[in-house]
C-alpha cells in the first residue's frame, strides 16, 4: 500500500503530484531514456559524449560507477518514499540489519525493473521537446505544493 507517514498517499493529491514530478526529474537528472541517452553518438548528445571521451580505463570506469551510484541513490529514495519500510534500529542485531538490506534490495530490483519497462516502451524525446517535459515536471511540483499548502 502506498503510504506516507502512516496515511495513504492517495489521500493527499499534492503528494501524488509531487511524486510524479519527482519521477520526471529523476529520469531527467539521470539521463534516462525519455529524456536523453548520452551513450548515443548524435550531434545533440555529443556534449555529454565529449566529457566521457576524455577518459579511458579506470577513470572511465569511475565515471560510469558514479553514474550508477547516482541512479541507485535516486531510485532508493523514490522506492522509500513510495513503500516506506522501517530501518533497523541501533542495537537491533544482525537479523534486523539483514532484513533491512534484503528489503532495500527488493525495492531496488523493483525500481530497476520498472525503469527497464519504461525505457523499452518509450521512444527518446526530441531535443526541442525538453523544455515542455521540464515545464510539466515543474507545474506538477508546483501544483502539489499549492495543494499541500492550501
Amino acid at each position: 500500500m502506498l503510504s506516507v507517514g502512516g496515511k495513504g498517499l492517495f489521500a493527499h493529491p499534492g503528494l501524488l503530484l509531487s511524486l510524479i514530478a519527482f519521477v520526471l526529474v529523476l529520469l531527467a537528472e539521470n539521463a534516462r531514456y525519455p529524456v536523453d541517452n548520452p551513450a548515443t553518438h548524435l550531434e545533440l548528445t555529443m556534449v555529454h559524449e565529449a566529457m566521457v571521451l576524455e577518459y579511458s580505463g579506470p577513470y572511465l570506469a569511475m565515471l560510469e560507477y558514479a553514474s550508477s551510484l547516482k541512479l541507485t541513490a535516486f531510485s532508493l529514495l523514490l522506492a522509500n518514499l513510495v513503500l516506506p519500510m522501517p530501518l533497523a534500529a541501533s542495537g537491533a542485531g544482525v537479523p534486523a540489519l539483514l532484513w533491512a538490506a534484503i528489503g532495500a534490495g527488493v525495492k531496488l530490483c523493483a525500481a530497476m525493473g520498472l525503469l527497464a519497462l519504461l525505457e523499452t516502451s518509450m521512444a527518446k524525446m526530441r531535443f526541442y521537446r525538453m523544455q515542455e517535459y521540464m515545464t510539466v515536471a515543474f507545474m506538477l511540483a508546483f501544483g502539489g505544493l499549492v495543494l499541500v499548502l492550501a
